[in-house]
């Protein structure tokens, strides 16, 4: 399925390559696509259409839109399916650029486009975060790395969101050329001028004006790790927890909190809309993920102006050096605990932090990372075709 609108025939063609539209095309692409639509480009995307209804699927700055049936597991089926259209969809189509981002959107847009790459497209991949990295367990390495290796012989840029995975893609990716960008960007004015009725907005939430509240930001799954910070809070004192997001873990993460008796100071808002209030309204932004490539959560937390404690992992390191920007936790109880107990009886450390996480942030800014990109596009798109090594050709 496609929806598209008249081009101008001198326009290059940009096609977009991820496996969901919703929960990542929507929620990091759309200034890129705004940037291609300025530079005059005629923008594609191809993804999956995650919407509940699909009648809500309307992509900003988007001429044509495929419908392409990805499932996030590498191991389905139905990914053979999504070969075969988006196939089609690339060989009946001269794209000057396919940017491909998410791991199976990556993989299946990159073995795509091997003929479209001999006639002159560029392949360009964006590595939100490696399943490779210091740390990660053993089957990651054997399953991803492997492909990803494959896969780079296939790309004309990789782009790289954290020094850990430049570094690594430096040493050990065979792609054209290797570039690191400070993450997606996020927009800084958005969070650090928005105003709220803190106030209101905690009696909303069933907050006392009086307590600590700590937020965390971020979908219901292991991964995410919230389950750390719930088993902490029975030993901090008038202190009171929210956690933004939805996802598989929610009934689990209910029944802890119940086992734990702190279910009047553990709630779960689910989805929200509103994140850049809760910022406003915590006093503590933590975030205990196990592994990242560089959270907009965290960002965002730091543009908003919050103390930040983040576990001590690839991704969050790049954003805040401990005892500066926020404080760095291990992924245990105590290291948690030690921390959070650190900044509860320190008010002057919560402020000296916040201050510095708005002033780090600004490297981060969205128009940093675009021109970036902008500048990877144009020259790239300037230089001589690709051609792929001779053991694959």
């Amino acid at each position: 399925m496609s929806h598209s609108s008249e081009r101008p025939c001198e326009a290059k063609r940009v096609l977009y390559v991820a496996t969901v539209v919703k929960t990542h095309i929507m929620t990091f692409h759309i200034p890129f696509l705004k940037m291609l639509k300025e530079m005059g480009y005629e923008t594609a995307v191809a993804a999956r259409n995650d919407y509940e209804n699909p009648e809500d699927c309307q992509i900003p700055y988007c001429d044509t839109f495929y419908d392409i049936p990805f499932e996030r597991s590498p191991f389905s089926k139905q990914n053979l399916t999504a070969y075969k259209a988006l196939k089609k969809v690339i060989d009946s189509n001269h794209f000057d650029i396919i940017h491909c981002h998410t791991p199976v959107g990556s993989v299946l847009g990159r073995l795509c486009a091997i003929p479209a790459r001999k006639k002159g497209t560029k392949v360009f991949y964006t590595a939100h975060g490696f399943h490779f990295y210091k740390g990660a367990p053993l089957k990651n390495w054997l399953l991803y790395y492997p492909v990803e290796w494959l896969c780079a012989h296939f790309t004309d840029v990789l782009i790289t969101i954290n020094q850990e995975d430049f570094h690594r893609a430096q040493r050990t990716m065979h792609a054209k050329r290797v570039e690191y960008i400070p993450g997606v960007g996020i927009d800084i004015q958005k969070f650090c001028s928005i105003s709220v009725d803190k106030k209101e907005k905690r009696r909303s939430l069933g907050i006392p004006n009086d307590a600590i509240l700590l937020l965390s930001v971020g979908e219901l799954i292991r991964r995410k790790n919230h389950e750390l910070v719930i088993r902490a809070i029975p030993q901090l004192h008038n202190v009171h927890y929210a956690i933004a997001g939805q996802g598989e873990l929610s009934s689990y993460l209910k029944q802890l909190i119940y086992d734990l008796h702190v279910e009047d100071r553990v709630h779960l808002l689910g989805f929200r809309s509103d994140v850049s209030e809760l910022y406003k309204t915590a006093d503590i932004f933590v975030f205990p993920s196990i592994h990242e490539g560089l959270p907009v959560a965290v960002m965002e937390a730091m543009a908003s102006g919050l103390p930040c404690a983040v576990s001590n992992i690839r991704g969050n390191s790049d954003l805040i050096s401990n005892d500066t920007q926020g404080l760095l936790f291990d992924n245990n109880l105590s290291s948690i605990s030690y921390v959070l107990e650190r900044l509860l009886q320190d008010a002057p450390l919560r402020s000296n932090l916040a201050h510095a996480a708005t002033q780090g942030i600004q490297q981060f800014h969205q128009h940093a990372v675009t021109s970036a990109l902008m500048h990877f596009y144009q020259s790239t798109i300037a230089v001589d075709v690709s051609h792929l090594p001779n053991f694959l050709t």
